[in-house]
């Protein structure tokens, strides 16, 4: 009866009853770990019963940290045979490229880890890539864009026009290039230039040699370009056609595992596991949010 006499009251009290369900729902699932709740990949891993470790390179590329702690721990685990990087990643930062790229270079030494690329392992993925043993990619899979860039908005212009101007203390000639208040001169476009040329040739060269190619034909390539996997695979970038399952059968062989070969993921810390889930909750309450808002102005 009073659903039907105030129907956007009761409509909003039902929305309200479904948020607390969640955020109590939420407040219980903190109490269990995350092995408990990811499945049973991480289970497996948990109890050593796994002998492929898969490492998960996602997004964009800015720090290295938690990839190194991830490629460490499989390659110090004597129970993990091999290591496979799944790369779903469009590039980032060299620096932290260059990191997880010497940080495959060292485990190769010790156990075969090979890349299955995912949508798309671009540039600084690309970059990872190559340091390992081999690489699988779907023919569909967006790769390549070997090369560095730079750019920064120029905000000259908007500054003038509302009356704001630029004082600079700097230290050395050099020390404000780059400012989005002021244009860069002929002698600062060229050291920026000489920056990403020395960069650029930091990237070839690395690619190269650990995909076993002649610089000159890594360069030939390195022009920005995109190409998709099955293209990939004509350049001799990339070595197979395949997905993740093909990846786990082929360093399988590759590390000459007998028997049932078994997948595992990094044990995920706590931290990383609440802000996941978070995020997951967030997403299921914004529509309930949503009508909320809506409902409260139809009220009002």
């Amino acid at each position: 009866m009073f659903a039907r006499r105030h129907p956007f009251l009761f409509f909003f009290m039902m929305v309200t009853a479904c948020g607390t369900l969640i955020i109590l729902s939420f407040m219980l699932l903190l109490t269990f770990t995350s092995n408990q709740v990811t499945g049973q990949i991480v289970s497996q891993q948990k109890t050593g019963k796994g002998n492929i470790g898969i490492v998960e390179i996602n997004g964009m590329i800015l720090s290295s940290k938690k990839i190194i702690s991830d490629i460490k721990e499989f390659r110090e685990n004597p129970e993990i045979k091999a290591i496979i990087l799944r790369i779903d990643s469009p590039g980032g930062g060299i620096g932290p490229s260059q990191e997880i790229y010497r940080e495959v270079e060292k485990t190769r030494m010790d156990k075969k880890i090979i890349t299955s690329m995912g949508s798309v392992a671009a540039s600084g993925g690309y970059y990872i890539a190559s340091a390992s043993d081999g690489i699988i990619a779907n023919p569909g899979t967006i790769t390549g864009s070997i090369g560095v860039i730079m750019e920064y908005a120029n905000l000259m212009e908007i500054a003038r026009k509302i009356g704001i101007s630029s004082v600079v203390i700097k230290s050395g000639e050099f020390k404000d290039m780059g400012s989005p208040l002021r244009d860069l001169n002929d002698t600062e476009k060229q050291l920026f230039q000489d920056l990403i040329d020395e960069l650029h040739q930091q990237f070839v060269t690395d690619a190269a040699r650990a995909r076993k190619m002649p610089v000159e034909m890594m360069a030939a390539l390195a022009d920005g370009r995109v190409y998709t996997g099955q293209k990939a695979m004509q350049l001799k970038l990339i070595d197979r056609l395949g997905n993740l399952d093909d990846a786990v059968a082929w360093v399988g062989q590759l590390a000459g595992i007998e028997g049932k070969l078994v997948p595992v993921y990094p044990k995920e810390d706590r931290i990383t596991f609440i802000k996941r889930l978070t995020e997951t909750l967030l997403k299921d309450i914004n529509l309930s949010g949503t009508i909320s808002n809506n409902l409260r102005y139809v009220i009002n």
